[in-house]
């Protein structure tokens, strides 16, 4: 699970970020950290809307390469 300050210094930042749900890179979403709670985290998409994920998912810098299949979940 992503820590409270990791997610804090992606919003603070600013920072586009990708989500990865599965082992489909169409299923990741990307966007910037609103807020977030115990469970879950609120994601603005570039396209506006706002979706609430898991907070279990692994979350890291678009900037970042994505990790292979096997290694996501």
């Amino acid at each position: 699970m992503i820590s409270d300050e990791q997610l804090d210094a992606y919003r603070i930042s600013g920072e586009k970020i990708r989500v990865v749900r599965d082992g489909l890179e169409s299923n990741d979403v990307k966007g910037i950290v609103l807020a977030w709670d115990e469970s879950q985290v609120m994601i603005r998409r570039p396209n506006k809307r706002v979706v609430k994920l898991d907070r279990n998912y692994l979350y890291q810098p678009f900037s970042e390469p994505r990790p292979e299949a096997d290694t996501a979940e």
